[in-house]
């Protein structure tokens, strides 16, 4: 099979796999906060939970871009779905036990799904041509946006069916998740390329099958993060994907908490953050058209400008959470979340050495979920504390470090990374 077809094949498997855990991921998140709340009995578990789904993402995220190097993407992105639905079993046994230690297991190999799912970006540019890349990933990315939006909004369906079956209700939807798990990494095994598939390596050292190229060079994710860290323009890659995926989970996750509190119903919460995912995913095309028209830095620094926005915004209305001005910043936190990400990503395979590019691709996506972890710990807390605004007033400590790594990345000359 030549490149193209094979391309074309895996991205639409890809699209596919990334429909079904946009159901799971956001099915989960919509209700996990609250469900943890309700068995731990205090607000400040909420965050927890969703510290714990970023800190298993983090932890599986290295092993998962080894497991691509070694097997291929099939692999590693089932694998990752697999464990995923595993944590979403783990969740209705813990909610079935009123055990919320269980629950935050749970939540650890839930936030796998998530890290396959970021991954899944990576895999659809393998093989494609550099003037194309930032469209590549943009579509897989934009695959999840049906499935995400679909997700918090069964949120009340889920709970309904949890009282059918006889589950504790908030705990639901994640039955949701565990079939939308498992039928993605049944998908991935079954229809992606299979490792055995022999193609061409492109110019940049990965194979256009999806699985990545054998360095010539091995690097650990270490390594690679140290020796990337003297190109300004792939620590602003790291910086914009690391921070602008924290700054989205710290405010994000603590919403749904933050409008139950002031007695918004289920489905107006599902509505706002079908919303908010809605801003993540959506306009995903059109950032990546951007990246390849205009450049990945200049749509990092719109992305940034967009947070700034969407912070104030949140400041602002913390104090009654309006379901519309709270649509309208969860709306635009999401847009600079799709931003920083897809001109991140990009503009981190654009400037580091082909022998560092998929470990420091594992290495990204471990710092992104472990920050996202650290800023659902304190969001929490942070929340109990002190209330919504300054849960945006953390994220805007997140942003000014961000943006000045941003600055100094538009302002040196581009190099790329090199190995020593």
């Amino acid at each position: 099979m030549s490149s193209v077809p094979l391309r074309l094949r895996n991205q639409t498997v890809l699209v596919i796999g990334q429909l079904l855990s946009g159901v799971g991921v956001a099915s989960g998140v919509a209700v996990g906060g609250i469900l943890a709340a309700q068995l731990a009995g205090t607000t400040a578990a909420s965050g927890f939970v969703q510290t714990a789904s970023a800190l298993g993402a983090g932890l599986v995220a290295v092993p998962l871009a080894n497991l691509a190097v070694r097997a291929g993407r099939r692999w590693a992105l089932s694998t990752g779905f697999a464990l995923g639905a595993m944590g979403a079993a783990l969740v209705l046994l813990a909610a079935a036990l009123g055990q919320f230690w269980l629950m935050a297991v749970g939540m650890l190999f839930f936030g796998s799904a998530t890290a396959a799912g970021l991954q899944a970006r990576y895999a659809a540019v393998d093989g494609a041509p550099q003037e194309k890349a930032g469209r590549a990933m943009a579509i897989v990315i934009w695959a999840t946006t049906v499935g995400s939006v679909a997700g918090p909004n069964l949120s009340e369906p889920g709970r309904l069916l949890g009282i059918r079956l006889g589950l504790v209700p908030l705990s639901g939807p994640f039955t949701f998740s565990l079939v939308a798990f498992v039928t993605a990494a049944l998908v991935i095994a079954v229809f992606f390329l299979t490792p055995s598939a022999t193609v061409e390596l492109d110019a940049a050292g990965s194979a256009a099958a999806g699985t990545a190229a054998a360095p010539s060079k091995r690097h650990g994710a270490w390594r690679a993060l140290r020796l990337a860290s003297h190109n300004p323009q792939t620590l602003a890659a790291l910086a914009a994907v690391t921070g602008g995926h924290a700054i989205m989970v710290g405010v994000m996750v603590m919403t749904p908490v933050a409008m139950n509190s002031h007695g918004h119903p289920l489905e107006i919460i599902g509505i706002v953050i079908s919303l908010h995912i809605l801003g993540m995913y959506a306009a995903s095309p059109l950032f990546g058209w951007l990246v390849d028209r205009i450049g990945a830095l200049a749509v990092i620094l719109a992305g940034s400008g967009i947070f700034l926005a969407a912070i104030t915004l949140g400041a602002i209305v913390s104090d009654s959470s309006d379901p519309m001005l709270m649509s309208a910043a969860l709306v635009m936190l999401g847009l600079g979340w799709s931003a920083c990400l897809i001109g991140g990503s990009s503009l981190l395979n654009q400037s580091a050495a082909a022998e560092l590019r998929v470990p420091l691709q594992g290495a990204n996506d471990m710092l992104m979920n472990f920050a996202a972890a650290g800023m659902a710990a304190l969001a929490g807390p942070v929340l109990a504390a002190g209330g919504f605004f300054w849960v945006n007033m953390m994220a805007l400590a997140v942003l000014v470090p961000m943006v000045v790594l941003i600055i100094r990345a538009l302002i040196s000359t581009p190099d790329t990374a090199t190995a020593t």
